[in-house]
């Protein structure tokens, strides 16, 4: 029983790891975007950039854990509207 708490401890403290990388690379990834705007760039477009980065990241990470919808579905779904 000591050996799957031990194990639970290490896996929550990779989790944690993870969480703080990804935070990390997030932040270095917003930083790198905004820099590279024209400083002419409003804060409305500096947000919807953000904005926009963040769903592709989520969709993508949505993807690897396989939640996805089939293209039937997809269009079933459309000829309900």
């Amino acid at each position: 029983m000591e050996h799957i708490q031990i194990v639970q401890g290490l896996i929550r403290l990779v989790d944690q790891h993870r969480e703080i990388v990804s935070m990390e690379n997030l932040k270095q990834e917003a930083i790198n975007v905004i820099s590279k705007m024209p400083d002419t760039a409003e804060i409305d477009d500096i947000m919807y950039r953000l904005y926009v980065i963040d769903k592709v990241r989520k969709g993508r990470e949505s993807v690897q854990r396989g939640e996805v919808v089939s293209m039937e579905d997809l269009k079933k779904e459309i000829e309900s509207w």
